[in-house]
């Protein structure tokens, strides 16, 4: 997949493989479907490195060296559907895709993403729990650089940077697991309150704002 570009700086697209030793990358494999059978058996909650290491047959410092820590291991396995996702909202077809209006690819994106998050809520659950900027890495950096750029097309005079964040907010995993389980919201509920908020957020850019705000 290409990088994404912002401006003179290039952003890898998270998930983007780098070359590997055959042997390192038959453990790499072997770790993370050992990794996503447990978590299929017994939930995110509980996995750790070194019982992972064990069941997958190779030493713990195996999986501490290509993983680094929990954090790297859920991204991993968070990875592939990732991409497949980035390679839909960059370069698939309208409305997520190219050749629509910015303001209906926002929507879409919103859409997707909180299905996307849904996927595996456990595991960005997981994410957002490894350390306060874990949910601000990795996906999200992509996530807001796309969605900043849609927001620079849809209103121009915008902040889009803020923006971004600002759309991006309610789609994490925690909240929308507390949305479904205290508040009693549907997905439908959810992503319906999301595209609204979306078009507020770029219909209210073309009314001029008043002095001093």
């Amino acid at each position: 997949m290409l990088p994404f570009v912002c401006g003179r700086r290039t952003l890898p697209v998270i998930g983007q493989p780098q070359p590997e030793r055959a042997d390192a990358a038959r453990n790499r494999r072997k770790i993370i479907e050992v990794a996503a059978r447990m978590i299929a058996e017994q939930g995110a909650d509980d996995i750790s490195l070194d019982e992972v290491a064990r069941v997958a047959g190779v030493g713990v410092g195996t999986v501490y060296r290509r993983f680094g820590d929990r954090a790297g291991l859920v991204l991993a396995l968070i990875d592939e559907q990732e991409r497949r996702f980035q390679e839909a909202f960059l370069a698939g077809p309208p409305p997520l895709g190219p050749g629509v209006r910015a303001r209906e690819r926002i929507t879409a994106f919103l859409d997707a993403l909180v299905d996307r998050v849904v996927a595996q809520q456990g595991l960005f659950v997981q994410l957002e729990r490894c350390g306060r900027t874990m949910r601000y890495s990795g996906p999200y950096r992509v996530h807001h650089i796309h969605l900043a750029t849609l927001l620079a097309e849809a209103c121009p005079e915008a902040d889009r940077v803020f923006l971004a964040d600002v759309l991006l907010a309610p789609v994490n995993a925690r909240l929308i697991a507390f949305q479904q389980e205290e508040r009693g919201m549907t997905i439908e509920q959810i992503k319906t309150g999301l595209a609204r908020l979306a078009t507020v957020v770029t219909r209210g850019y073309s009314v001029p704002a008043e002095d001093g705000r």
